[in-house]
């Protein structure tokens, strides 16, 4: 649409430059027939002054030539005279006698030499006359031929230049016609693809119409048929059927409400630092508490001010009960959110707070206006401070009245109507968006306040911290608002439609029965689902056979993994087979032992005989211990303890074996113990080493999986939002091409036009141009 605006106004203001040189043009022209007229008529006037001049020419060349015979007449008559006189002075006689003859002759041509001389006179004057006049009046032509040829070239140029626009002009607006003609065609072929296109979907629509009525006749003899009484038709009985579980729409709460908690609890914070940093403050400016004692007034205000934790930590709690509520498995409407009416509890208890403290601190600023530190300009902006906390009660006030409306429908549901829901939302954002104003200014009040407390020539380190940790809470809880009011305007619309609906075709809100029925049919529907499912032969399923492979594929970390557990178990190989070799040879040692032993015990049995003799003298109490032990072995079986394990031999009426047969026993079960053991070992081992790997493996596909997941969701987001401009682009430019083509028919219609009047204009022209040159040259 803009660029056919802009075509339509170049358009506009090639026609009115178009016609502004048309009336040029015409004046121009009239000028031009003017001055080629009276150029014709000084031509001829040149012209016929030519000829006199010639004529003059003329007479003076023939006078001249006359002039120049009388002189040679005169020149021979002198000569003639002078021989005359000569001869007379020879014959005076002769002369005498002719002296009257000469006379008479002499008057004669001295009458006819005078009579030639004024002759030559007269016509001497007549010729400078003639040529001073011819001169004049040839400058006078030149000046006024200088000056005719100077406007000819003028008026040429000028013609010269109009023609040139005009062919550029022509040339131009030609062109514009034959894309206009290229727009037009590609327009006119879009809207035969268009109406073919229609065509096909009146035909499509046809089909489907006829299908859909085939359909519905179909559905509507069996419902005649089948069903007795259809409680849809009728809003009352309608209200009563069991709602669709909407799990997408509590999935986005549950996301909404998790945002919702992480703003408040942002809120939360930064309210509990801005309560206890005003509490350090009241505590030092005007009158600091370490040095002297603050006013009774500070010090209720600062005891309040310490109770705030107790205030403002609930309304967090409310909120992550709210949220912890909200789960997949439940309905989420006003009626069904038992936990909104605590967080408009909690908000209440706040809200008495602020307007417990509200005083006190409007006191508290009041007398810091009074004391002896303040300046005007502190005192201005304690004031300003004043009227902001004001309005930061009654915005919490605001809010308090709207969120308890929320929570009505929960405890009384007649108490809100569903009309009002939207009012009570809107309500809420814009008393938000007032909730961020205030704190706007109350930051911007508050950092002017601090900056003019710096000044103070009492003001220490420890006040300019607290009013520097002041502004920092007051950021903080100026960002939170913001965001928590922009959240809320973004969802309104969310929150406005999703927090209460009904069955199909319904008008009335669900009730907490209805969704307390809705829930136990989604479970029995899931469990029947589930009870449908058979179970698979055991085999690898696809989709963890196209895991392993991707990991196969994509992980370098395994083979580093294989190869590592390939080099360990070679090292553990290597030093199970040195270990071998060492037992080998402690069990050869004790072997050679034991046959020393043997043959010391050979040796002493028969060297010594005063031993045996005591021996003997021992041999009554070791028979009778002999004796009870193998009582004790007849009924119990024999244990040998150690560290490695616990070995037991039953006798059953068998003599106890004697001491080598006993070592072999033991010997082999603490071998068979250590096998076992190593073997335990060997396969914890082998099997932490997988599990290693595995966990590498598991943690390297989940960056991946996470990676590909953000570009999916970007790649998504971008793909959804070129879908909609290109949407929004295809309406556009469908709208603007037929906008384009009635402008263009009307525009190509007057181009048309305007065209054969320039083209009937430059034949005129061309034709008097062809025209007057043929009267030149026939001049």
């Amino acid at each position: 649409m803009a660029a056919a605006a802009e075509l339509q106004g170049k358009y506009q203001k090639l026609a009115q430059e178009y016609s502004k040189l048309r009336a040029q043009n015409q004046v121009l022209k009239k000028g031009v027939v003017d001055e080629q007229a009276n150029s014709a008529s000084l031509k001829e006037q040149l012209k016929m002054k030519d000829q006199s001049l010639r004529k003059l020419q003329q007479e003076m060349d023939s006078l001249t030539f006359r002039n120049q015979q009388l002189a040679k007449r005169v020149e021979l008559l002198q000569d003639e005279l002078a021989l005359s006189e000569a001869r007379g002075k020879k014959n005076k006689k002769s002369v005498e006698s002719s002296s009257q003859l000469s006379q008479e002759q002499k008057s004669v041509f001295n009458e006819d030499l005078q009579k030639k001389i004024e002759e030559n006179e007269r016509l001497h004057i007549l010729f400078f006359e003639a040529d001073e006049q011819h001169k004049r009046l040839e400058a006078e032509l030149r000046s006024r031929l200088e000056v005719l040829e100077t406007d000819a070239a003028q008026h040429q140029a000028v013609v010269d230049s109009l023609t040139k626009k005009y062919t550029e002009t022509i040339e131009k607006l030609q062109n514009d016609k034959a894309k206009l003609e290229i727009k037009s065609q590609t327009l006119e072929r879009e809207a035969k693809d268009c109406r073919l296109r229609t065509e096909e979907c009146q035909q499509q629509l046809k089909n489907l119409q006829a299908a859909l009525g085939s359909r519905l006749e179909e559905s509507l003899c069996i419902i005649n048929e089948k069903v007795p009484f259809n409680d849809t038709r009728s809003a009352r009985y309608n209200a009563l059927n069991v709602p669709l579980h909407n799990r997408r729409n509590q999935l986005k709460l549950r996301d909404l409400a998790g945002q919702a908690l992480a703003f408040v609890q942002e809120l939360v914070t930064a309210l509990l630092n801005f309560h206890t940093y005003t509490e350090q403050k009241v505590q030092i400016f005007p009158i600091d508490s370490a040095t002297d004692t603050i006013s009774p007034l500070n010090q209720k205000f600062s005891q309040y001010l310490h109770e705030n934790a107790s205030f403002v930590r609930p309304l967090e709690e409310g909120m992550l009960h709210l949220f912890e509520s909200i789960t997949e498995d439940t309905v989420t409407v006003l009626e069904t959110t038992v936990k909104l009416k605590a967080f408009s509890e909690h908000l209440a208890s706040y809200l008495g707070f602020l307007r417990k403290i509200l005083p006190y601190q409007l006191k508290s600023l009041e007398e810091e206006c009074e004391s002896s530190l303040c300046t005007a300009a502190l005192r201005a902006r304690n004031m300003e401070l004043h009227r902001d906390m004001k309005r930061l009660t009654a915005v919490f006030e605001k809010l308090h009245t709207y969120v308890s409306l929320l929570a009505l429908p929960s405890t009384r549901p007649e108490g809100l109507l569903r009309t009002n829901y939207n009012f009570v939302f809107t309500n809420i954002a814009a008393g938000l968006h007032g909730f961020h104003d205030v704190l706007k200014d109350i930051s911007k009040h508050y950092s002017q306040k601090a900056a003019l407390e710096q000044e103070v020539p009492t003001a220490t380190q420890k006040l300019i911290t607290t009013n520097d940790c002041i502004l920092s809470s007051v950021a903080a809880l100026t960002n939170g608002a913001g965001k928590m009011a922009s959240f809320f305007s973004n969802n309104l619309d969310h929150f406005s439609t999703s927090l209460s609906y009904g069955p199909k075709g319904g008008a009335e809100f669900i009730s907490p029965l209805s969704a307390e029925c809705m829930l136990q049919y989604k479970q029995k529907a899931a469990a029947y689902v589930k009870s449908l499912k058979k179970p698979c032969a055991d085999s690898v399923p696809y989709e963890e056979a196209l895991a392993n492979r991707r990991v196969l594929l994509s992980s370098t970390e395994s083979r580093e993994g294989l190869a590592q557990q390939v080099q360990q178990s070679l090292e553990k190989i290597a030093k199970l087979e040195q270990e071998k070799e060492h037992w080998m040879l402690e069990a050869q040692l004790a072997k050679i032992k034991l046959e020393k032993e043997n043959q010391k015990l050979k040796n002493s049995l028969s060297g010594h005989l005063t031993e045996t003799i005591q021996e003997h003298s021992v041999l009554p109490n070791t028979a009778e211990q002999k004796k009870e032990t193998t009582e004790k072995s007849l009924r119990e079986p024999i244990k040998s303890t150690s560290l490695i394990g616990m070995l037991t031999v039953t006798t059953d009426n068998e003599k106890v074996p004697d001491a080598e047969s006993r070592e072999d026993l033991i010997k082999t079960h603490y071998m068979a113990k250590i096998a076992e053991l190593t073997s335990h070992l060997q396969l914890a081992d082998s099997k932490s080493v997988h599990f290693h790997a595995e966990c590498r493996a598991l943690a390297k596909r989940l960056s991946l999986a996470e990676k590909s997941k953000e570009s999916l969701t970007e790649e998504l987001k971008l793909a959804s939002q070129n879908i909609t401009r290109l949407q929004d682009e295809l309406m556009t430019t469908k709208r603007s091409y037929e906008d384009q083509l009635s402008m263009m028919s009307d525009h190509l219609c007057s181009m048309n036009e305007t065209l054969t009047k320039q083209r009937e204009e430059i034949d005129t022209l061309k034709l008097t141009s062809k025209g007057n040159s043929k009267k030149n040259k026939n001049r």
